[in-house]
């Protein structure tokens, strides 16, 4: 709700601001107007859905805190529809939000960015105890952004911002969004979109966006085969689902859709589901091998129920799960940092070592991966300025399930893990261990 007289504290511009650059990304916040979207929650427990595809937002953990100014709390609402709270570095700072999306014309000088859609940084400023709103320097960091961010906004009380200010933003591209009372945004002035190169950390958020980060999905399935054997049902003559179920391969179509299209075999459109290039070479392996898709899933029936690691029960197609499995991005960096960790003498890693180590090495993309999103979670597990709490990491609960226990099965299953992963309600994360099977 806005603040007494009219005013608006920092957190409440940017809880309006977020629902106008990233609409249902979040539970609802309604302020003084009737809330317009509600919330899901995932397995993994994140506060909040994404409103489409190609889109995704944090914002800054100083945000998480239970109050913004001594004995000035954070409504418990503005959190939830904050989160998911994360420390992403941008320019030369942390923007209060940081997210992927492709924006409407009006809130943008150019309507297309190429074939991704923008990166954007939003500074927020609200009244301070003095009642004053320190727009110049929220539009100096905004501009400071543009380093890395292809858009970068100022969001402020409508009332606080002058003619100086907007005159400044238009001579430093910096977009200025002007929050009412009400909660009510307008762009008084629009940024042009500018291509600058993607930080490490500010990956992290284009890879939540795209349709293989883990925000709001999940790695429903936790063997490597049901992803491989969608992408040949999908090629098949007949209906996919019916063709998985005929040869055993799995019945759970939706999970394993999802999955395939996880590791970049297939593509979900609105015109339906497409192989992608990587799925069309499982298929042309399976046509090598056996002549025909059918005759593929033939082998696959076999495999049913089977315990045994997959690479060892089926040498070729483990394999071959496994040079899909090293296309999926979080594969690549889990296995060269555990290489690392061994070659320092850390030969068996519980994933409190892991995330603990990863943290230092890549922050921004450990917490997306491992950490459950909503604001609860992230608060307990990160410091305002972004720092981990090694002690809320003991607790399995805290852990993201597609990572913890599919991630870490499939990876088991490729030959690339030396154990399996557990659910995160039966996880112990001091005695889970994150091996390589075959450190070099």
């Amino acid at each position: 709700m806005a603040s007494a007289a009219g005013r608006l504290s920092e957190p409440e511009v940017l809880v309006h601001a977020k629902a106008r650059l990233f609409p249902g990304s979040a539970p609802a916040f309604d302020g003084d107007r009737d809330a317009e979207a509600g919330s899901t929650g995932d397995a993994g427990g994140r506060s909040g859905v994404r409103v489409a595809a190609d889109a995704y937002a944090v914002v800054d953990t100083q945000f998480a805190a239970a109050e913004w100014l001594a004995g000035d709390p954070i409504d418990e609402a503005v959190r939830r529809s904050l989160a998911p709270f994360n420390h992403v570095r941008v320019g030369g700072g942390h923007p209060d939000l940081v997210g992927v999306r492709r924006l409407e014309p009006e809130l943008l000088a150019v309507g297309r960015f190429g074939d991704e859609p923008p990166l954007i940084a939003v500074e927020a400023k609200g009244h301070a105890g003095d009642g004053r709103v320190d727009t110049e320097r929220g539009i100096v960091q905004a501009y400071d952004r543009l380093h890395e961010a292809n858009a970068a906004y100022l969001a402020a009380p409508a009332g606080a911002i002058t003619g100086t200010d907007r005159t400044l933003a238009r001579e430093l591209n910096v977009g200025v969004l002007g929050v009412r009372p009400d909660g009510r945004v307008e762009p008084l002035e629009v940024p042009r979109v500018v291509g600058n190169r993607t930080s490490d950390e500010a990956t992290a958020i284009r890879f939540q966006a795209s349709a293989q980060g883990v925000a709001d999905r999940s790695f429903g399935l936790n063997h490597p085969k049901n992803y491989l054997g969608y992408a040949l049902a999908h090629y098949a003559a007949g209906p996919t689902g019916e063709l998985l179920s005929d040869y055993r391969v799995v019945n759970a179509v939706d999970d394993a859709r999802r999955g395939a299209a996880f590791l970049d075999l297939v593509r979900e459109a609105p015109d339906g589901v497409r192989l992608r290039p990587l799925g069309r070479e499982v298929v042309r392996f399976a046509l090598g091998r056996c002549g025909s898709a059918e005759a593929a899933l033939e082998e696959f029936a076999a495999w049913h129920g089977s315990p045994t690691r997959f690479v060892d029960l089926a040498p070729a197609w483990g394999r071959l799960a496994r040079r899909v499995l090293f296309a999926y991005p979080a594969t690549r960096l889990l296995v060269e940092e555990l290489q690392t960790m061994h070659d320092d003498g850390i030969t068996a890693p519980s994933l409190v070592d892991l995330v603990e180590w990863l943290h230092v090495q890549h922050p921004s993309f450990t917490v997306e991966l491992f950490v459950r999103g909503d604001a609860d979670v992230r608060s307990r597990v990160l410091t305002p300025e972004g720092d981990l709490r090694p002690d809320a990491l003991t607790d399995g609960n805290v852990y993201h399930s597609p990572t913890v226990f599919q991630l870490k099965a499939i990876c088991y299953h490729a030959g690339v893990l030396a154990e399996r992963g557990a659910e995160p309600h039966r996880l112990d994360p001091c005695g889970d261990c994150w091996a390589l099977r075959e450190p070099v």
